[in-house]
């Protein structure tokens, strides 16, 4: 048996205990006031040149660009995360957990050319897995009014689960766009959104997302 059939198997059992138990697996639904963050999308994550980065976020890149114009449409906030770069050692990031990982230039820490952020759009730079982890996140959503966090970009294991898990706390209705988020694992990828739909965050298709903000005033 190859790990995802393993995978899938051990995500049917969890899934019929939570049926028979009936727990978890609610919907939180869209709210009215969304905000759209594209997570890490930057060269050091979506360029396989650099040692973190990988190839399987290209379709989560296609998927980010069809929401884009759509929330910009709307006039929906949207926000960056990536890493700050800074060469001074006493200015590592907590997230430098690998000396291989982090060989990084300027340029790694760079929003990706292909889902750049237009004027007036902020890129937050974190340190922490969560985009919200001693960041601005909070308050902007706060001047905003913004009920619903529609949440793209990477890892889907570690950052995008630790932003989805901080907008709950937030009391935000956290929405976790499937096919734009990825990450380096697929097992990982996969075990994560079915666990996080089950207890953190709805987990949505592009094509729902698009038909919700289309639909917004």
């Amino acid at each position: 048996m190859n790990p995802l059939e393993g995978l899938k198997a051990a995500m049917a059992a969890v899934d019929a205990y939570y049926k028979e138990r009936g727990i978890f697996q609610d919907r939180f639904g869209f709210g009215e006031s969304p905000a759209l963050v594209v997570i890490d999308m930057a060269y050091g994550w979506t360029d396989p040149a650099y040692a973190g980065g990988s190839a399987r976020l290209d379709p989560a890149i296609d998927a980010i660009r069809q929401l884009l114009p759509a929330a910009r449409a709307k006039r929906v906030p949207v926000y960056y995360t990536t890493s700050a770069y800074d060469e001074r050692p006493q200015f590592k990031s907590a997230a430098d957990f690998s000396a291989k990982f982090r060989k990084w230039d300027r340029r790694a820490c760079e929003i990706d050319e292909r889902v750049r952020p237009e004027p007036g759009e902020l890129v937050i730079y974190k340190e922490h897995a969560s985009a919200f982890a001693g960041t601005p996140l909070i308050g902007h959503l706060i001047a905003h009014r913004v009920d619903t966090l529609l949440i793209t970009g990477c890892s889907t294991s570690a950052c995008v689960r630790a932003t989805a898990t901080d907008a709950k706390s937030n009391y935000l209705k956290p929405v976790i766009v499937r096919e734009a988020v990825q990450d380096r694992s697929e097992v990982a990828h996969e075990w994560t959104l079915f666990d996080i739909q089950a207890r953190f965050a709805d987990v949505v298709s592009v094509d729902e997302t698009l038909k919700y903000l289309d639909g917004l005033k």
